[in-house]
């Protein structure tokens, strides 16, 4: 055969020289040599890819921040709440109302040289800032008075300011702490709750559904709104005491801005806590407008 040419047929390998190859190189022994025969150098690549992946994932797991474990600690742990903890509620729905429920009987209109029956509807925050009455936590408040009413806005905030700050209200003892703020906080939303004095008539604008029925005041959302009417003659059974019936009132619907209920009077004789719902009666109890007498 010339130089140059190929052979015909096909080409096949000289065994000689395959069995020279076989015999020089190391050969593995047992399944070990079929895997390798098989796989040539993958066999060895695999292994240590292996081992380098599980050295990567425990170094991973090992630098996970601290808060994603905690996180984890708290979902497990939170099948068994903390007794007294409760669940948060969602920012743009207002905690349940409270409130008085109404007379049985539709209360008489009050004199009409007493309050405005109805307002204009819309509020005006009273700007100004207050001292700070107390010590502990602070909780600033908004004061406002419908629009229409005929009330000297000052005046009523200087009433809130005077029952917030005193001695016997919710700050005794260091408990908290108040301050009244202006219009800038109020539009920022630089404060934890507001009061708000509203006529008869638009009661059921500012705590829909609750059943105030026009007479009482209540608590809806971030709003202590005390009723325009009671502010002016109190109920029968205060006796007339107007100024005592105003510091309750402020008292009590705060008390539920700050997260308190209803309570029962103790007994006959004994003073009324300042969460009963004393616009609907006393049961026995004295009336008494503080939370810490």
């Amino acid at each position: 055969m010339g130089p140059g040419r190929r052979p015909a047929g096909p080409l096949v390998a000289d065994p000689d020289v395959d069995r020279h190859r076989r015999r020089s190189a190391p050969q593995p022994a047992g399944r070990v040599r079929r895997f390798v025969r098989r796989y040539g150098w993958r066999a060895y690549a695999v292994p240590i890819l292996a081992v380098a992946t599980i050295g990567t994932l425990a170094d991973l797991a090992l630098d996970a921040p601290a808060s994603s474990r905690t996180d984890a600690a708290a979902v497990v742990g939170a099948a068994t709440p903390s007794v007294g903890v409760l669940p948060p509620v969602e920012e743009d729905a207002p905690p349940p109302a409270e409130a008085d429920a109404g007379p049985t009987e539709e209360a008489a209109p009050g004199p009409a040289e007493g309050y405005v029956e109805r307002g204009a509807g819309s509020v005006t925050v009273v700007d100004g800032t207050s001292p700070v009455y107390g010590t502990g936590p602070l909780q600033r408040f908004v004061v406002e008075t419908e629009d229409g009413i005929e009330v000297d806005g000052a005046a009523f905030a200087g009433a809130v300011e005077a029952t917030l700050g005193d001695p016997r209200s919710w700050g005794a003892g260091g408990r908290m702490s108040f301050q009244r703020v202006g219009a800038a906080e109020a539009a920022g939303g630089a404060y934890e709750f507001r009061v708000s004095l509203i006529s008869p008539g638009s009661m059921e604008t500012y705590c829909p559904g609750v059943g105030t029925g026009g007479y009482t005041s209540c608590r809806y959302g971030e709003r202590a709104v005390i009723n325009l009417a009671r502010w002016a003659t109190a109920v029968p059974h205060y006796d007339g005491d107007v100024a005592t019936y105003r510091q309750y009132v402020v008292n009590h619907e705060v008390g539920h801005a700050l997260g308190n209920g209803h309570e029962d009077c103790p007994g006959p004789g004994q003073p009324a806590p300042v969460m009963q719902q004393q616009t609907l009666g006393l049961d026995g109890c004295t009336r008494n407008a503080w939370p810490y007498p």
